[in-house]
């Protein structure tokens, strides 16, 4: 058992509420646990620079912390007028992940801006802030394609991410911030619903890891993966959409 009593290969408790933004195309609260991440969906004409006249569109991310979502403030990145590393990685790796099961052709010369919103932090908030991601830019797509912006679903697959590590010398699934903070090994796995991996990023803390032990945490990221994904079709055929 660990500290909040589940089993290492347990996730947290897990809920996604559609619609939680009004202004937004597609908008989600994800919880996992005691980690909250609002993300939305916003739509514009037009595509960045590199792409124009190409006939493609653009999916991309920006990420961020709420100042009270963690135990010490957080200071609001604008008032220090430069974007931290983390933050950076963050919302690129959301952006990449969306844009791996999205067929750019299909959206047309438009871009679709996805914002992920940490209200509350207690581990895991770049794997919510993706697995919720999906939600919303799936409800934003469906709704273009109800107002005949475009033809066809250009989503290929669903796509959710998870964390795993050893804790105690023990694979566990989804760590919350007491069992990040003094983890052995840290890592992100990000799948497809097709079981592709689009990052799978491990950092050992003191000593190194073996290749069996990876195996084992990939092998606990993938059973988590398949439910979040359940959990994200649950959501959406709610709304009537199905990828």
């Amino acid at each position: 058992m660990r500290s909040d009593g589940r089993k290492n290969n347990e996730l947290r408790n897990v809920k996604i509420t559609p619609h939680y933004i009004k202004q937004a195309k597609g908008s989600c609260l994800i919880e996992m646990g005691d980690t909250r991440v609002i993300c939305t969906a916003s739509v514009e004409d037009g595509v960045p620079r590199f792409l124009k006249g190409k006939g493609q569109g653009w999916v991309t991310a920006e990420y961020g912390m709420l100042p009270a979502s963690c135990a010490s403030r957080v200071s609001r990145e604008s008032a220090q007028g430069k974007m931290s590393g983390r933050t950076h990685e963050v919302q690129r790796l959301i952006g990449r992940s969306l844009r791996s099961i999205c067929d750019m052709n299909a959206l047309g010369e438009r871009t679709i801006w996805i914002d992920a919103d940490v209200i509350q932090a207690d581990g895991g908030t770049r794997c919510a802030g993706i697995t919720g991601s999906f939600i919303a830019l799936a409800i934003a797509i469906d709704k273009i394609m109800k107002d005949e912006l475009i033809e066809g679903m250009p989503l290929k697959s669903h796509i959710a991410a998870v964390s795993v590590g050893m804790v105690k010398g023990m694979e566990s699934l989804d760590l919350n911030y007491e069992e990040d903070s003094t983890a052995e090994v840290d890592m992100n796995v990000v799948m497809t619903g097709n079981g592709e991996f689009v990052e799978i990023q491990g950092t050992a803390e003191k000593e190194p890891f073996s290749s069996s032990t990876m195996d084992k945490m990939v092998s606990l990221a993938k059973n988590g993966i398949k439910q979040l994904i359940e959990c994200q079709k649950d959501a959406l055929k709610a709304q009537g959409i199905f990828i």
